[in-house]
């Protein structure tokens, strides 16, 4: 995997941000794989597709790229946030890759996926509406909060410049694939406990997890029940074989 882009093939565009596009997609289509059913390559949809850029011709999977240069990616700008949360709603949305570069060399350093069912409306955070003066005066778009969604949604194919073996990537997606939750209030309240459960050590005690009490009453405000809830999600996740009891009361984490 060659972590050089080919500015060249954007010499004929004047914008920065088309720049960028086009110089991204090149990298994507020439260097990246399909994470889902492991394909050499994954082909480029044509332009201005309104839900995806990419898709796989083995499987059909269809993946959506988003891009920053800087070294860290902590959130990244999407569209209008009714939009999104529509599209979450309904799983209508594609896989994501998620890429941060460096300038002015134009290095890969940050490459990661996210499967779509790994979407919940907690990693989406509005940004303000745009002024009355606007052309489109009150459009909100949206964040996605790449930090909220739990690790084992965030398969990193590149790391701060290193490449991780495709046997690394394909166990990762298996163990992402047995995560998925097609409700959207189940699948919200799993990866939000999960996410606390990564926040503790590799062995963690049910008193250290009902501290996340308040955070999770904030997140889920309908349900006063909070405390069984997290004992119901700990019991799948424990199904699903991301923990496991050592005995009353305490768990350990196994991936």
């Amino acid at each position: 995997m060659n972590l050089q882009m080919d500015i060249n093939s954007a010499t004929k565009y004047k914008s920065n941000s088309q720049k960028a596009r086009v110089i991204t997609e090149q990298w994507v289509t020439e260097n990246m794989f399909c994470p889902r059913c492991g394909n050499e390559q994954i082909s480029h949809f044509e332009n201005n597709r309104p839900v995806a850029d990419f898709f796989c011709p083995n499987c059909d999977n269809q993946y959506e790229l988003k891009s920053i240069s800087g070294a860290h990616l902590a959130k990244v700008n999407d569209g209008a946030y009714s939009t999104m949360i529509d599209r979450i709603m309904s799983m209508n949305n594609p896989d994501f890759f998620f890429m941060s570069y460096l300038k002015p060399n134009w290095i890969v350093h940050n490459f990661f996926f996210v499967p779509k069912h790994f979407f919940t409306p907690s990693i989406i955070s509005k940004r303000k509406p745009l002024s009355p003066n606007a052309r489109r005066a009150g459009w909100t778009g949206c964040h996605i909060l790449l930090e909220e969604i739990p690790q084992n949604g965030r398969i990193s194919i590149i790391e701060n410049g290193h490449v991780t073996p495709k046997k690394d990537i394909v166990k990762k997606v298996s163990i992402a694939n047995a995560l998925f939750v097609a409700d959207i209030n189940n699948r919200g309240w799993l990866f939000d406990v999960l996410l606390c459960v990564e926040k503790l050590k590799n062995e963690f005690t049910l008193e250290e997890m009902y501290s996340f009490d308040n955070e999770l009453s904030k997140l889920h405000p309908s349900n006063n029940n909070i405390r069984p809830k997290i004992r119901q999600q700990l019991q799948i996740l424990r199904d699903k074989g991301i923990v496991e009891f050592t005995s009353r009361g305490k768990y350990r984490k196994v991936v």
